[in-house]
């Protein structure tokens, strides 16, 4: 009989459930203060995986041959668009109108930290939008070792190469 009891009491409490008002995304709301049932956040809220999925943002990777192949992959496909084989900014999206993205060559970007490179790729600059979503945190390291590569090649002389590179250069028109 006890059995019972509970049991109708507990079914009693169901319905209540099911006549509780409840508002749809980007509708307003009397609940909260600020009107919106849309809220962000506690701060320092992390969604589930991030962490780790961030985490191999923290130290730079070590420079390896596998490192740049990935990044001269990855920057081919993401960046040279904007910027450019030999990140220049001059990728075939400016020859159709677009903004010019600034040379990677320039001064101010090869004295840039490799941070701000990362930075850039994660959250956007300028008229450039945010690749956070479509390149992978390692992979961005990758990119950023592919930038450094480039710099290093625009700003190296000829007299530096090794004599069958410098050869095969030379002969070019």
């Amino acid at each position: 009989m006890r059995w019972l009891i509970v049991f109708i009491v507990l079914l009693s409490g169901c319905d209540q459930m099911a006549q509780q008002p409840r508002a749809d995304a980007q509708e307003s709301s009397l609940f909260f203060p600020d009107g919106k049932v849309n809220q962000a956040p506690p701060l320092g809220t992390v969604a589930r995986g991030e962490l780790s999925w961030e985490a191999v943002l923290v130290e730079r990777p070590q420079l390896t041959e596998e490192l740049l192949a990935r990044g001269e992959e990855r920057y081919r496909i993401n960046c040279v668009p904007c910027h450019g084989l030999a990140g220049d900014g001059l990728g075939t999206v400016v020859k159709r109108g677009f903004p010019q993205p600034p040379d990677f060559a320039k001064p101010r970007l090869v004295q840039a930290p490799d941070r701000h490179f990362l930075q850039v790729i994660a959250d956007g600059y300028g008229v450039m939008y945010s690749y956070a979503a479509r390149v992978r945190p390692a992979d961005r390291w990758a990119i950023v070792a592919h930038i450094r590569a480039l710099q290093l090649a625009r700003a190296a002389e000829v007299n530096q190469l090794p004599e069958p590179d410098r050869r095969a250069l030379e002969a070019l028109p």
